[in-house]
């Protein structure tokens, strides 16, 4: 969070009698100065802010840094009764540089915040005035924001107070911020906006522009949320298209790159056409010729025998089963008788 010291500036001209912001516009800037110095002391304990007028019969340093909320009402109280004259822009900012320069802790930064809500004249709507106003304070370290309403926000392309920030910026620390009449609070516009995103601990990009965002209206807007109401819910929905983009094109490099396997690799082989086969020998068949040899070699085997040849004494059965001694005695016997019968 930011170290700073902080002086507002507001405008207690007569432009601050309209009713075109609610109640009317001193009002609505006194809730906005309210709102900022609470969202400046909470954001670090060190800070202090201060507190000015810059039109009636001059500028006017009524708080010089606080960290009390009472003195900084006190104060708004008592400039309701110095309505009146004109705003002198310059000066105020002059005095504001003097009185920061005489903080207590010189460790704070130094920043100046400015309410304008009436027009700009005199040396305020002198550019070149401004600008060397704008370099000197930027030579100094000090910060300006500027917040336009009512009759403060300038018609046309070229604004005196948007040129004097875009000189007196210092790695994005001063702002511009235009808010014009509406249902909106001017203290909610001022806290959802890029000059306190800092304090608030929250980038500014999530912050987005209040013064196009209330301007437009919220078909303007990314995703139809305006970031400087809501910036929690803007940065949401932000994350959540991004995620979804990258998700998308996760999913489209991963199809393109499998279209790029698939036309690389060899056609497929056309599937093999099934053709009818001979059908299984069956356990006869397949057992039929060893049965056919047994015999061939039995006969051969009785026809040696009968004609009085040696013949050894085999397997004869096709399990290769040995015969018992007696039964080949037998056999013997009958093999012998059956050849002296043939001499015979």
């Amino acid at each position: 969070m930011p170290l700073e010291a902080t002086l507002i500036v507001i405008d207690n001209s007569e432009y601050m009698r309209n009713g075109d912001y609610h109640p009317n516009r001193f009002q609505a800037q006194s809730d906005a100065v309210t709102t900022l110095f609470q969202t400046k002391v909470d954001s670090n304990p060190e800070n202090t802010v201060g507190f000015m007028t810059m039109a009636a019969k001059g500028p006017e340093v009524l708080v010089t840094h606080t960290k009390d909320l009472g003195q900084i009402l006190g104060a708004i109280h008592s400039s309701q009764d110095k309505i009146g004259g004109v705003a002198d822009i310059p000066t105020a900012i002059a005095v504001a540089q003097l009185a920061l320069k005489h903080r207590s802790n010189k460790n704070l930064r130094q920043r100046i915040v400015v309410f304008v809500g009436s027009p700009l004249e005199g040396q305020g709507a002198d550019e070149k005035y401004m600008v060397r106003l704008a370099k000197k304070l930027k030579k100094n370290n000090v910060a300006v924001d500027f917040v336009a309403f009512g009759d403060g926000i300038e018609e046309g392309e070229r604004s005196v107070l948007r040129t004097f920030v875009d000189n007196a910026n210092s790695g994005n620390n001063s702002h511009y911020l235009a808010v014009p009449p509406g249902t909106h609070l001017l203290s909610d516009m001022i806290l959802n906006s890029p000059l306190l995103a800092d304090d608030r601990g929250i980038p500014e990009e999530a912050m987005g522009d209040g013064a196009a965002g209330s301007a437009a209206g919220g078909g303007a807007f990314e995703f139809g949320v305006d970031p400087s109401l809501d910036p929690e819910l803007a940065m949401a929905l932000r994350m959540s298209m991004e995620e979804e983009q990258a998700r998308q094109a996760a999913a489209a490099q991963a199809s393109g790159s499998g279209a790029a396997t698939s036309s690389s690799a060899p056609a497929p082989a056309p599937p093999a056409v099934s053709t009818p086969s001979a059908p299984a020998p069956t356990a006869a068949s397949a057992a039929a010729p060893g049965d056919e040899e047994d015999e061939e070699a039995m006969l051969q085997r009785a026809l040696a025998m009968s004609q009085g040849q040696d013949v050894e004494m085999a397997d004869h059965s096709a399990g290769g089963e040995e015969e018992s001694e007696e039964d080949a005695i037998k056999r013997a016997i009958e093999m012998s008788m059956k050849g002296d019968q043939h001499q015979q």
